[in-house]
């Protein structure tokens, strides 16, 4: 059998989610004894200053017998989020364009621990 129809053997079905400099890939692939199991792989893209890029990755195995206490706590933990937090993204960090904006009020103002701060001459003392 050739490499190619292997490769289709194994990767039976696919769905990607892109999220910002993130994307995951889902794949139901199967074993040798053609058994399913899915694969969730997180691929991060790092960009160098000189404009270069790498991707890292991090893949977890999930077996058909881990699949309800899986879902389960997925779920537990998603709701726990939700209820929380809300569905409102706090953080936009994680967005490619994100640029802190500064209000100029605030720019033009010294930190909180300058503001307090009391200049003492030695002659003072």
């Amino acid at each position: 059998m050739r490499e190619n129809d292997m490769l289709e053997k194994d990767e039976i079905f696919s769905k990607v989610l892109r999220a910002g400099r993130r994307t995951y890939f889902f794949d139901v692939r199967a074993t040798k004894a053609d058994d399913y199991y899915i694969t969730i792989t997180e691929s991060k893209k790092f960009t160098e200053e000189d404009g270069s890029f790498h991707f890292k990755k991090h893949k977890i195995y999930l077996y058909k017998e881990d699949f309800a206490a899986f879902s389960e706590i997925l779920s537990e933990m998603t709701d726990y989020v939700l209820q929380h937090k809300g569905e409102e993204v706090i953080s936009e960090r994680h967005q490619k364009d994100f640029k802190r904006e500064y209000n100029q009020e605030t720019s033009e103002e010294k930190p909180t621990s300058e503001k307090s701060f009391t200049d003492i001459d030695f002659d003072d003392i």
